[in-house]
């Protein structure tokens, strides 16, 4: 959630900000609202008081004029408390589908828009025409998309052989990584409560798009970043403590809403996927700095896997719903002729805090404020994989293992 602080004292500004976040977002309604509910609750705190004085008057005796005042008030108050729980509904439901308020230096527009800042590497030449991913899967046996339709349905993956050792390999890869980095390692739950979907800013605005136990009032996580955002919730940091590094491997469920195109095949877009995540909670002051720090942490991985790839500033619009400034990575698929996203980096400043009630003091006797956080994919498996197995395909449809990965146990 934004600071509501921020939209009462520079209205104009923050409208401003927002509208380049989501042109379709009512920040003017959120604002309505905002007013209404205070000037409300004044009201209900005015009469309350009234209603308890003519009470403490009653108790010298009841006149026909105190009980006609104190029944006419008693009736207004209840009206007016109707009034307030049914406005801090409605603008609680705005207030949460609200984005949050990007960077000044984050660029307007949507993804046409997106800046690339860096690439690294250059794109791969063949002497032969290269394969895709589906292609080389098939002459391999690494990949089964028939099988696994049979088993749960379209667009699961199922992986054979080689494709799970180069799975695992890079699973541990990526987390050993990480860990020298600085990043801790988590294995949460697979499954989640909606408070925590809440929190990590998924729900309400994309509750389509994830898998619900209904049962038993829980989803599958739609990523870790789910997992991690609620870590600390409902905790008081000591300043000593922060900043906290974690890292998480978990298979990732998504309905991905919309369908998939022509150029989503394979494992380009799945319901279920396996990925590493990166995240950090941290003071204010540290979480520019920590964007940066994480965004090169998820670049080295690609580096050390001799592969090329782009680094983007995303655009205001193409931001995810509660990041304030994203860099995305995308790398080279030489089967597809395409950069796709292997990770997002983003600074969440204080958005999933304010949600989780996440704080930390600043002085050990001093007020708490809210921390910041930033998540990052590091990385995601199935895409990383196309891309090694296309960057690193052979003349004869063989897939040559980069030698980094090979010295992991399941290739020994």
């Amino acid at each position: 959630m934004i600071d509501l602080g921020l939209l009462r004292e520079h209205p104009e500004v923050t409208a401003a900000l927002l509208k380049k976040k989501d042109p379709s977002f009512d920040v003017d309604k959120l604002t309505e609202l905002d007013n209404l509910v205070r000037s409300l609750r004044l009201e209900v705190e005015n009469l309350r008081r009234e209603k308890n004085e003519l009470a403490q008057k009653g108790k010298s005796g009841v006149t026909d004029q105190l009980r006609e005042q104190s029944k006419k008030i008693g009736g207004l108050l209840k009206e007016k408390e109707k009034q307030l729980q049914e406005s801090t509904q409605i603008f609680k439901e705005l207030y949460l589908r609200c984005p949050n308020i990007p960077y000044d230096d984050v660029p307007a527009g949507d993804k046409q828009d997106n800046v690339v800042v860096k690439q690294v590497g250059k794109k791969p030449v063949f002497s032969f025409s290269p394969k895709n991913h589906v292609e080389l899967g098939a002459q391999n046996n690494w990949l089964d998309f028939e099988r696994a339709a049979i088993m749960t349905g379209n667009n699961f993956a199922l992986y054979k052989g080689d494709a799970v050792r180069l799975m695992y390999a890079l699973t541990m890869f990526m987390l050993k990584h990480n860990i020298d980095a600085g990043f801790e390692p988590i294995l949460p739950p697979y499954l989640v409560n909606e408070r925590s979907l809440e929190v990590a800013s998924n729900f309400p605005k994309f509750k389509d798009q994830v898998y619900e136990i209904q049962e038993d009032s829980l989803y599958l996580t739609p990523t870790s970043e789910v997992n991690l955002s609620n870590f600390y919730r409902d905790s008081i940091l000591s300043k000593d403590q922060l900043p906290v590094r974690m890292t998480s491997w978990t298979s990732c469920f998504r309905r991905e809403a919309g369908g998939y195109g022509a150029t989503e095949r394979g494992l380009i877009r799945i319901h279920q996927f396996e990925k590493v995540e990166l995240y950090t909670v941290c003071s204010p002051e540290k979480s520019n700095e920590e964007l940066e720090r994480m965004l090169s942490c998820a670049e080295t991985i690609l580096q050390k896997l001799g592969l090329h790839y782009r680094v983007s500033l995303l655009a205001a619009q193409d931001c995810s719903f509660p990041s304030a400034k994203t860099y995305d990575i995308e790398v080279w698929m030489p089967g597809q002729d395409a950069y796709f996203e292997v990770s997002s980096c983003s600074n969440c400043t204080d958005f999933q805090a304010r949600r989780g009630s996440i704080r930390y003091r600043p002085r050990p006797e001093g007020k708490t404020e809210f921390v910041n956080t930033l998540n990052g994919s590091s990385l995601a498996l199935p895409r990383l994989m196309v891309a090694i197995m296309e960057t690193y395909q052979q003349e004869d449809g063989s897939i040559a293992i980069p030698a980094i990965l090979k010295k992991e146990a399941l290739f020994c």
